[in-house]
């Protein structure tokens, strides 16, 4: 073999293991660019699920807690108490805006008082409850979250004309800010949406009501 022929030979297989490593550098990178692709799709998708969840959990309108509970128990009885005082307008009072007053009082709280029983029956639980103030029966609730007493109800029903519309102007603006406190309350440690929309939805009507029912004291 000449020396010419030797160097050919060799100039062939230097590109022949050359052509073989690009090729094989070629398949590790297609290799390797799946894979990363698979895996940035595995990690894509189990983060879209997991905030999926997270979003989920935690933002179901029936959610609710102790807080929530209460309110609706303790709300009740005080509703219907308002709802009560309402009624003796109509054949009691002699003011005009006080009668005004105490028909909205009883078309606005009425609904409430049911929608809130629904609550408590779909949640499980008992109209009335420790915390409700109707749980102990012949217990006198008088200055309890602003109810009145019983003896204080017989007075108003006693009562006519201008003395009935002081009186109920007196009672039911303390009856107001009892509600209003509770209502703060669930606003603050309920975790119902619909409860606590209630609760908003009560703390600015009553307090609206109060300035109207103080504003009417000072007229009679």
């Amino acid at each position: 073999m000449t020396a010419f022929t030797r160097a050919l030979r060799g100039k062939s297989t230097r590109r022949i293991a050359a052509a073989s490593i690009v090729a094989t550098g070629a398949l590790l990178l297609t290799a390797c660019g799946g894979d990363g692709d698979d895996m940035s799709g595995m990690s894509h998708g189990s983060g879209s699920s997991s905030a999926a969840a997270t979003t989920g959990a935690g933002d179901k309108a029936g959610d609710f807690n102790d807080a929530d509970v209460t309110f609706a128990q303790m709300m009740i009885p005080h509703h219907e108490q308002a709802v009560e005082m309402a009624k003796l307008a109509g054949g009691h009072a002699s003011d005009a805006q006080i009668k005004d007053l105490a028909g909205k009082i009883e078309q606005a709280q009425d609904p409430e008082i049911k929608t809130m029983k629904s609550w408590l029956t779909s949640w499980g639980k008992p109209t009335v409850g420790m915390g409700g103030m109707g749980s102990m029966p012949g217990m006198d609730h008088g200055s309890m979250n602003g109810m009145m007493s019983d003896t204080d109800m017989k007075e108003l029903q006693a009562m006519k004309g201008t003395e009935f519309d002081k009186m109920f102007a007196e009672m039911m603006i303390d009856h107001h800010n009892g509600a209003i406190a509770m209502a703060k309350d669930e606003q603050k440690n309920g975790e119902n949406a619909d409860a606590k929309k209630m609760a908003g939805d009560i703390v600015k009507g009553q307090s609206a009501e109060v300035k109207q029912l103080q504003g009417i004291l000072g007229q009679l």
